[in-house]
């Protein structure tokens, strides 16, 4: 079963993609923090991790670019998931390494096409 690492502070929006990746099959792990996120990584080998940008403490952008930095994770595809959707976001997000970027209100089926697609690759 492939398991997502859901970094998300918004109780609301860790509740809605938590039942969007459920519905397709996915085992979901949810933190509210970049601090929770590394300890959770310590722990399991999450096949994605689905990232807010505006977190307490470090943002996700720095986690993404941390993430994507390390010879233990960077394989593992990042989704950034966020209000902040300019294309200078986007473009930011890219540029550290985000293989996804998706705005916020999320829609269910591409949030699923988006981690199948990224799966399979």
């Amino acid at each position: 079963m492939t398991t997502v690492l859901l970094v998300e502070d918004s109780l609301t929006d860790a509740q809605l993609l938590t039942q969007y990746l459920k519905q397709s099959g996915f085992l979901v792990i949810s933190v509210g923090s970049c601090e929770e996120a590394r300890a959770k990584l310590q722990i399991y080998h999450p096949d994605l991790v689905l990232l807010d940008v505006i977190l307490p403490g470090q943002s996700g952008f720095e986690l993404c670019r941390d993430l994507k930095t390390n010879a233990d994770t960077k394989q593992i595809p990042v989704v950034i998931c966020s209000t902040k959707g300019s294309d200078a976001d986007k473009l930011w997000g890219s540029l550290l390494g985000a293989d996804a970027y998706l705005p916020k209100p999320v829609d269910q089926s591409e949030l699923t096409r988006t981690v199948m697609r990224l799966m399979a690759a």
